[in-house]
């Protein structure tokens, strides 16, 4: 998709582009491709807020969009497009599938600068093991000239297109006056390939070709790394778009029902919900009642019963009959669509945490820049062959010292570390995740189908006879509670029974009235909200109640004292009614637990957690944690999790336990201190080799050497992480 301009903006009108909002503002939605760090995030946030009248501009790594919302006339699309540009930053129209496939294409062409980056190095060492074997004097001047350029003619076009991904970024982040850790890369590189050619030329012993192509080949492997990792970490908001109905049923003035495009519901409109279906906007109902599945919207463990008058939210699957409902909202300001604001606002504070390597980058860039200057102007001012040996040695300076253990540290450890997790059945989406995971001092968990089973289980079996007789009533429903039943029950007949919305199941057998449903409807005394429960009532004689519990995991005790072993408190986090969740928390040994919360709810309580500098992991599986998930400093889903759930998590467990956790976190702490360990030996590294460098000692095969051994250095130690315990 190309890039947005002025000209193409003005030729289309800014309609295709600009939405305007409930509040009265206009929202511009566009992608920028080369977003790939916080610092990214932060230039284009900086740029976009400096705007007058921009009231809001949220980056999201994960998706690569920029959302802009401003007030007035006082700016256009246009305007934010330009901003972009000056800051060094292309947009395009936010298209989810071409940026997929770009972000797709850019991994694939990664995959092609590395190879030939490999057949480059190969190629090329072995002109310049010749070369170096033969300097006492057995290969003459000619003989050495010849493998110099055959060695050029090999290195010279694979450094130039290999080397693209680290070119295109300094250059980039030169542009918009700021440096990272691709300029020094980028400087190396291109400087020792100029200057082996300059050596070739006057058929000088030594020439760098081998030391810019085997730089490149060591970088590319940890940047194709990251690339992998990074290409899971997409499309919470995506997956729970998904949820929203496409089409809805309207119900004319004339009674008429007809399907119109979900996007033209307008506010008052009133709409037709079958069984089956989900609520397409938020509304109230006007006629009809049934139960809603609301597990996406509060995490309630069993369906709700609505009737007229009751307000329901888009995304609630109506389980029982059909529905009429008066349309409060449109599809952009529903539940759905605020839950998608709130996982992107997620996703975007999460973005802006500053990796370990970009921390050490910080310090590298300057001081090896400052150092190789301060080598150029010293032989300059001091040599007697001046200018020439000055590039020389400066650029000596740049090759030593290029980041090529900095750039593995973090790759190679979280390469290791995620393979080790796979055994475990973890599956890791994003590479930084093992960073975060590493500092977490809060676990929050959610209860229903993550702490739970999410199926409740009779726990009270009353008369066999009697569960038989209500088993009958139960085959014709498909509430969880009826199934649970049924369960226990094992096969039987199924009575010709019909559903009473709301209530329960009713059927006449032998000139009697059967009904199984809530306590209420059957005129039972003790019934209650607080807990699991159905009556059954044949004919006059008194109700009986069934009690179900959503049992927890049998490895849940072991998994939360677990975590309180690894220094980490534990929080309970649910939408479920207070009396569950707080049952629930006795039994496992919680301490702290919030019940009948919302999904906003949740991720405002994860905000007050980390509020004091505390970082918050937080376990969950519904649709309703999503937002939770994205927010968290870390998160983990089960692979029994709903769609969304799995997309905005960073780590997803392959099994039903949730042990392997404990081995992240052991794994991820463990990881940290490889990468630590690895920026120690490379600062080590550079302490010792930026005296030769600076004295001119340094030859090819001196640089070739240090540059691969220090990246062997940290491979191995890497490695480490393989097998053993993490702690």
């Amino acid at each position: 998709m190309a890039a947005l301009t002025r000209d193409a903006l003005a030729s289309a009108g800014e309609e295709p582009f600009v939405h305007a909002q409930p509040n009265g503002e206009k929202r511009l939605e566009l992608s920028v491709p080369e977003a790939h760090c916080a610092a990214c995030m932060r230039a284009i946030e900086g740029a976009l807020t400096q705007l007058d009248g921009v009231t809001g501009a949220r980056v999201n790594l994960s998706t690569r969009k920029v959302a802009v919302t401003w007030r007035g006339a006082a700016q256009s699309a246009g305007s934010v497009v330009t901003a972009l540009d000056r800051a060094g930053f292309a947009a395009t129209p936010f298209d989810p599938a071409a940026d997929d496939a770009a972000a797709d294409e850019d991994g694939r062409f990664l995959i092609r600068c590395l190879g030939l980056a490999a057949f480059g190095a190969g190629n090329v060492m072995m002109y310049s093991v010749a070369v170096w074997a033969g300097l006492g004097g057995e290969m003459g001047l000619g003989t050495r000239t010849v493998f110099h350029a055959i060695s050029g003619l090999i290195s010279i076009p694979i450094t130039l297109y290999a080397g693209q991904p680290f070119y295109r970024s300094a250059w980039k982040a030169l542009k918009a006056g700021r440096a990272n850790m691709d300029v020094p890369i980028s400087l190396a590189v291109l400087l020792s390939l100029a200057l082996s050619i300059y050596q070739t030329a006057i058929g000088a012993a030594y020439a760098y070709f081998d030391a810019s192509v085997t730089l490149l080949f060591f970088l590319l492997i940890g940047r194709v790394l990251d690339n992998r990792l990074r290409a899971r970490a997409r499309g919470a908001a995506r997956a729970l778009l998904g949820l929203q109905s496409a089409t809805a049923r309207l119900l004319t003035d004339a009674g008429a029902v007809k399907t119109i495009a979900a996007r033209d519901i307008a506010a008052g409109d009133r709409l037709v919900v079958m069984p089956g279906e989900r609520i397409p906007v938020d509304g109230v109902v006007e006629a009809g009642a049934s139960d809603l599945d609301l597990a996406m919207v509060s995490g309630e463990s069993v369906p709700s019963a609505v009737m007229p008058g009751a307000r329901v939210g888009a995304g609630a699957m109506n389980m029982g009959a059909r529905l009429e409902i008066r349309a409060t909202a449109t599809i952009d300001s529903s539940l759905v669509a605020e839950l998608v604001r709130i996982i992107e606002a997620g996703e975007q504070n999460r973005s802006a945490y500053v990796r370990l390597a970009d921390k050490a980058a910080r310090l590298y860039v300057p001081i090896v820049h400052t150092i190789a200057f301060a080598v150029f102007v010293g032989w300059w001012a001091l040599a007697d062959n001046g200018f020439a040996q000055a590039v020389h040695n400066a650029v000596a300076t740049l090759i030593i010292t290029c980041p090529c253990a900095l750039g593995l540290a973090v790759p190679a450890t979280q390469v290791v570390a995620v393979g080790r997790l796979l055994k475990r059945n973890v599956l890791v989406k994003s590479g930084d995740a093992l960073e975060r995971l590493a500092q977490a001092k809060i676990a929050v968990l959610d209860k229903t189908g993550t702490l739970t089973l999410g199926r409740p289980e009779l726990v009270d079996r009353a008369d066999e006879a009697v569960l038989a007789d209500a088993a009958r009533l139960a085959r014709a429903s498909r509430h969880p509670l009826a199934e649970a039943l049924v369960r226990a029950a094992g096969a039987g007949p199924m009575a010709a029974a019909h559903e009473v919305p709301g209530l329960g199941m009713e059927a006449e057998i032998d000139g009697e009235v059967w009904r199984l449903g809530r306590g209420v409807w059957l005129g039972a005394q003790g019934a209650t909200t607080d807990a699991l429960e159905l009556w059954f009532r044949r004919g006059a004689a008194a109700p009986v109640r069934f009690l179900f519990r959503d049992a927890p995991r049998p490895d849940m005790k072991i998994f939360v004292d677990g975590l309180k072993a690894r220094g980490l408190q534990v929080h309970l986090l649910s939408g479920d009614r207070r009396a569950v969740a707080t049952a629930l928390a006795a039994d496992l040994g919680i301490d702290h637990v919030a019940a009948e919360v919302m999904p906003a709810d949740k991720v405002d309580y994860l905000t007050r957690l980390g509020a004091g500098g505390a970082k918050v992991l937080m376990v969950g599986d519904g649709l309703n944690d999503a937002p939770a998930l994205a927010a968290a400093h870390v998160s983990v889903a089960p692979a029994s999790a709903a769609d969304a759930a799995q997309a905005a998590a960073d780590f997803i467990l392959i099994g039903a336990p949730l042990s392997p956790i404990l081995e992240a976190i052991d794994v991820s702490r463990a990881a940290r201190r490889r990468v630590l360990e690895g920026f120690g030996f490379s600062a080590v590294y550079n302490v010792i080799a930026i005296p030769f460098g600076a004295a001119g000692f340094v030859t090819p095969l001196i640089a070739a050497i240090a540059m691969s051994g220090s990246s062997i250095v940290v491979v191995l130690n890497a490695l480490r992480l393989m097998g053993g315990r993490a702690r």
